[in-house]
């Protein structure tokens, strides 16, 4: 079985169907991952039936206890693989996690923000995080970002490599541009607006360094990620008061439903409930 032939095929199928640089990344390395576990029995792809398919996505919660969206993401590359490379439609509907796991997002408090900020002395690093926090990013959006996205006459930046391929907007802070015209004048981008040391686009470890140290140098103990900044985004604006559907359009969220789930958090805390502890 020539894997990274199939990969090779399969990731430029996803290309033309414009599906996103992370999805295809994402896609491809799941079905990757299956791939070589089923070339030990298998010598072509289209050797597999559905219940070969069914033992390898069963294996995988119980020997890496995967969550259900990482299971969702596996059954869909394999799906699409199937369709779009080996020519052949599958009937796995039924591996598809019925159960919808709520999670509750989790955040930092504003004090805890500020602390970040005020612990980072690199102001390209400084820019990096204000963007995660003050924009409400995601971390590939951050990346993909280019020097031609910040509109400075109308206060925007423009998210042209969003989730889905959506294309949105969000609000440019004064104070951010003020420290973005800085950092260009320091670090002179040519193209995307953080690059690395030889150019090109800066890596997503980087920027997860830069948060992560950032969050212990502010003595934060719990593990701080660029989209925790998001989610903190997110939570502060509804705190603030902001309608839930200006959030939703600035978060790239393709239902408001998904924006929903930050209000669990607001309405707890503005209720400012007493526990029955402190009733004693």
């Amino acid at each position: 079985m020539d894997i990274e032939y199939l990969i090779a095929v399969f990731e430029r199928r996803l290309t033309l169907q414009r599906y996103s640089d992370s999805s295809v990344k994402n896609y491809s390395s799941s079905v990757r991952s299956f791939l070589q576990v089923a070339e030990k029995r298998f010598d072509q792809p289209d050797e597999l039936n559905e219940n070969e398919i069914e033992k390898y996505v069963y294996w995988k919660i119980r020997k890496d206890h995967i969550s259900s969206s990482y299971q969702r993401m596996i059954v869909a590359s394999i799906d699409k693989f199937y369709s779009s490379v080996v020519g052949k439609n599958l009937n796995i509907r039924h591996l598809y996690p019925s159960r919808i796991e709520h999670e509750l997002p989790k955040y930092l408090t504003r004090a805890e923000v500020k602390r970040m900020l005020q612990a980072v002395a690199n102001p390209k690093h400084a820019c990096i995080i204000k963007l995660l926090y003050g924009c409400g990013l995601r971390l590939n959006e951050l990346l993909h970002l280019k020097i031609s996205d910040i509109d400075s006459e109308n206060m925007l930046i423009y998210i042209r490599h969003s989730k889905g391929n959506k294309y949105r907007a969000v609000m440019l802070s004064p104070t951010l541009l003020a420290d973005l015209r800085s950092y260009y004048k320091s670090y002179h981008p040519k193209d995307y607006l953080f690059e690395g040391q030889d150019g090109g686009m800066y890596s997503a470890k980087s920027v997860q360094t830069i948060v992560k140290t950032a969050a212990t140098k502010a003595g934060i103990t719990k593990t701080v990620s660029p989209h925790i900044l998001r989610h903190s985004f997110a939570t502060h604006l509804l705190e603030n008061g902001t309608d839930i559907r200006y959030i939703q359009q600035l978060l790239g969220h393709g239902s408001v439903k998904t924006t929903e789930i930050y209000t669990h958090i607001t309405d707890i805390a503005k209720a400012k409930i007493k526990s029955p502890l402190d009733m004693l």
